[in-house]
């Protein structure tokens, strides 16, 4: 997103494009996937008076005006991705902490099943996985 774009979404929300607001969506763009401790990190590269709290109310506006969308691949952090991104399902190593990902279109059987059966919608574009990845399982399927 160029810095006008975000200006002017921001502008038509009654907010001001701020330094920090760029550097931190900057950072998740850049990124690719990250806690806000890792977008943290990386802001601070630039501007070294950005505070963790910075980080994290920054990460949920930009949520709110849909830039950028969070998932949990573990206990502790969210992970934040580019909203724009394609919708991928994680796949997460609970040995290793290996991240891979897959079609979320592999789960529309399930996801229409779930709806027909419990009238529950299921967001397959956030969906993650936990168990071993072929490095560090068996090597057989499960």
């Amino acid at each position: 997103m160029s810095e006008s774009s975000l200006a002017e979404l921001l502008r038509s929300r009654g907010l001001r494009l701020t330094a920090q607001r760029q550097l931190i969506l900057q950072a998740v763009l850049d990124l690719g996937h990250a806690t806000p401790e890792q977008v943290h990190t990386a802001v601070r590269e630039v501007a070294a008076g950005v505070n963790i709290t910075t980080i994290y109310r920054t990460l949920e506006l930009l949520e709110r005006l849909g830039l950028v969308t969070h998932t949990h691949l573990s206990h502790g952090s969210p992970t934040y991705h580019a909203a724009g991104e394609d919708q991928h399902v994680h796949l997460v190593c609970r040995e290793c902490g290996a991240i891979d990902e897959m079609d979320p279109e592999l789960m529309r059987p399930l996801a229409e099943q779930l709806t027909r059966e419990r009238g529950f919608r299921m967001d397959i574009g956030h969906v993650s996985f936990f168990g071993n990845c072929a490095r560090c399982g068996d090597g057989s399927p499960a």
